[in-house]
């Protein structure tokens, strides 16, 4: 069986252990720090990851790290994944337990990428405009890519709007490319 496939199954079991509880908040909260953790300390995921270090010290250092800072759901949890030798696909459970909140909360995850930085005004016009398409909250990521030259891309799920005019230019020589005439002496 996949990882993800594996992390998915074992999100699933949090996310509905959370809700019998009503700690589904709680819990997504505790996994926003782990992962948060994790990508900030890429030896701390190694280490959990590691299948060579033995699982009384994985349980002992996740207790240590978190069980002042998350609900006793989620210490259990990361308990009962070590004690399983599920250590390696923990980050993954975690990051499918977050996309499973979002679905259920109808949160839409969008990236913006730009050639300047967005305004505030604009931002916000583009998460309002976001919203009335496709519905539900937007939690719009924006960067900036001076490449571009100017304008925007927008993706949305497997949906993409590019305005750029880097892509404009782009099109505009495959354009010429292919409508030259040769030239007859």
């Amino acid at each position: 069986m996949s990882e993800l496939t594996v992390a998915a199954r074992y999100a699933k079991s949090l996310i509905d252990l959370a809700g019998e509880q009503n700690i589904v908040e709680p819990v997504k909260n505790d996994m926003d720090l782990f992962l948060h953790t994790l990508k900030t300390s890429p030896e701390l995921k190694a280490l959990i990851a590691n299948p060579i270090v033995p699982q009384q010290k994985k349980t002992k250092i996740l207790t240590e790290l978190f069980s002042s800072k998350m609900n006793k759901a989620s210490i259990g949890f990361f308990t009962l994944m070590v004690n399983k030798g599920r250590g390696d696909v923990l980050y993954a459970t975690a990051n499918e337990f977050i996309n499973l909140y979002d679905i259920k909360n109808n949160i839409i995850h969008a990236s913006v990428v730009s050639a300047t930085p967005l305004s505030d005004a604009n931002r916000n016009t583009m998460i309002a405009d976001i919203q009335a398409a496709v519905g539900g909250t937007v939690k719009l990521d924006a960067k900036v890519d001076k490449s571009l030259i100017g304008g925007f891309v927008l993706t949305v799920g497997d949906r993409q709007v590019d305005t750029s005019i880097a892509s404009d230019l782009h099109k505009l020589k495959k354009e010429f490319a292919r409508r030259v005439v040769p030239v007859k002496n």
